[in-house]
């Protein structure tokens, strides 16, 4: 049985590639500071909070303890926008712990059963804000950090067996989106007006993209970022 760890897997994003890997038959292991929105037999919560760094190895080591994981999503992501003016480094620093260090620490615990079994998935869930948005230094500069992340573990573990990409995902409609944004205003309107496609993304959207990944026999993709965006990473020019 093909076990997986998906980081923030309670909520929004990462419930639905938590949704789909079991349905798709994977145990897995989410870790996230709330409680699991889903209820199902092979479905383990472990509560941890990735910004403290040293929780974050304590649950790297017992999940890898007991499961062989083979299959690493990272999701979760936190925003905390600022202006460069107002922006505090203890912020930047809690996301390089969420989005850089959580994932360092996740493969690293999870690559000799991967190693070892000659196949493994990881998958990174960066954002579209890597090309660049207003307030969003420190998470901009820290999910970019995953794409230099995954090229280089993508040429490393590829004579493992183990492929690693991203996806970036554009404007999603989750309650992350809605704490910057709140549902219902008119700046909700503004946003979709900029997407090409004039929709918001869902939770599947993305979720359907890491499947891909995450597949088996994707196994001659590593090292690729696939934004999942509706068109926005492409340009925003209105003539």
């Amino acid at each position: 049985m093909s076990t997986a760890v998906v980081t923030g897997g309670s909520a929004g994003i990462g419930r639905a590639i938590a949704r789909r890997l079991l349905d798709a038959g994977y145990e897995v292991v989410s870790l996230d500071v709330q409680p699991s929105g889903l209820a199902h037999t092979k479905l383990k919560h472990v509560h941890v909070d990735l910004a403290d760094a040293e929780a974050t190895r304590h649950a790297a080591a017992e999940v890898t303890r007991d499961h062989a994981v083979t299959t690493v999503i990272h999701n979760a992501g936190v925003i905390r926008p600022a202006l460069l003016p107002d922006l505090k480094l203890p912020d930047f620093n809690a996301l390089v712990n969420v989005h850089l260090a959580a994932a360092i620490v996740l493969v690293q615990a999870a690559l000799p059963t991967m190693k070892n079994a000659g196949y493994g998935r990881v998958v990174l869930v960066s954002s579209r804000a890597v090309l660049g948005l207003p307030t969003r230094t420190s998470y901009s500069a820290t999910k970019a950090g995953m794409l230099g992340m995954a090229r280089t573990w993508a040429l490393e573990l590829a004579p493992h067996g183990v492929t690693v990409n991203v996806v970036a995902p554009g404007p999603i409609q989750t309650a992350n989106f809605h704490s910057i944004i709140p549902e219902g205003s008119p700046q909700v309107e503004r946003v979709i007006d900029t997407i090409p496609v004039k929709r918001l993304g869902q939770p599947d959207d993305v979720a359907r993209a890491v499947m891909f990944f995450a597949e088996r026999d994707a196994g001659f993709v590593t090292g690729q970022v696939l934004y999942v965006c509706g068109g926005t990473s492409v340009g925003t020019l209105t003539l």
